[in-house]
């Protein structure tokens, strides 16, 4: 499982996506949940770093689920008409 940071803002996007691509190449699974329960503080570069982490996992042929989305952060996806882009993992 892959875990945001606790402050995800367009300053902080770069670092977190590197993060998450080493993470992403050192996964074996058939799926990749990110955990973003930490996340507390954050705009819409959250979402676009998710998108990306979504479209590298779906090139590596792997599924893709985000586990303790927040509800902001949610709607802030359903306003951009991307919610469905962010399945919630179990």
């Amino acid at each position: 499982m892959l875990v945001l940071p606790t402050k995800l803002t367009h300053d902080d996007a770069p670092a977190c996506m590197r993060m998450l691509q080493q993470g992403l190449k050192g996964q074996a699974d058939t799926s990749t949940v990110v955990d973003a329960s930490a996340l507390a503080q954050f705009d819409s570069s959250a979402l676009a770093v998710l998108l990306e982490c979504r479209r590298e996992s779906s090139a590596l042929g792997r599924g893709f689920a985000v586990k303790g989305l927040s509800p902001r952060l949610r709607e802030l996806a359903a306003l951009y008409g991307i919610a469905g882009l962010l399945p919630a993992a179990p």
